[in-house]
């Protein structure tokens, strides 16, 4: 089946289709659980509430479906809201289970810095991974966020300073996150599409 943009009402689609379709990568776009069930890779896109785009998976049935997927070793990228849900939980607007496919769960960034955390930011290199293959230290990427993912160190493959340390991509076995817009991040953001794009085959 290949990749699957997974349609679930919460996600700024457009846009990253447009960037799939500049990287010459084939997807299909669908909310359809015979289609995610066959897809050899899943992107998770999502803006909004972490609590709505749960119930949304929920009411869809694709929380045990893209568990069963993530467990059976098919590659997963979550983007922005996406990418958080792949957590445990989260704190916004009360508690929230996630998905729960990657230690850790999501935090409001302190007041301590204006709110959201909204425009460019540049990357530190935490570890060495694939999906870095085609970007450089300090390359610059948009982000438009209030909360942010806690977890462990060896989660984290890139971050960027904002009052503290904020993971802007995350990796856990074959579960992806990154909490910036790739698709809005202009060639920066192409370029770690393609290194997605190459990993999935």
């Amino acid at each position: 089946m290949g990749t699957v943009i997974i349609d679930y009402g919460v996600g700024n689609i457009g846009s990253l289709m447009g960037a799939l379709d500049a990287i010459q990568m084939d997807y299909v776009l669908s909310g359809d659980l015979a289609v995610i069930d066959g897809a050899t890779a899943i992107i998770l896109p999502g803006v909004g509430a972490f609590a709505a785009a749960m119930d949304e998976l929920k009411k869809r049935h694709l929380v045990d479906l893209l568990k069963k997927k993530a467990e059976t070793g098919t590659p997963i990228l979550g983007i922005c809201l996406g990418m958080q849900l792949l957590f445990e939980s989260s704190e916004e607007n009360g508690f929230c289970e996630g998905l729960g496919l990657i230690e850790g769960n999501v935090k409001a960034i302190p007041a301590t810095v204006k709110i959201p955390h909204m425009g460019w930011n540049s990357l530190i290199f935490n570890l060495k991974d694939d999906i870095l293959k085609n970007n450089a230290p300090d390359d610059y990427v948009y982000y438009v966020h209030s909360y942010y993912v806690n977890t462990v160190a060896k989660n984290i493959i890139a971050s960027s300073e904002y009052g503290i340390q904020i993971p802007g991509i995350i990796r856990q076995g074959n579960i992806l996150g990154m909490q910036f817009h790739p698709e809005k991040s202009s060639d920066v953001g192409l370029n770690l599409l393609k290194a997605f794009k190459e990993l999935v085959g």
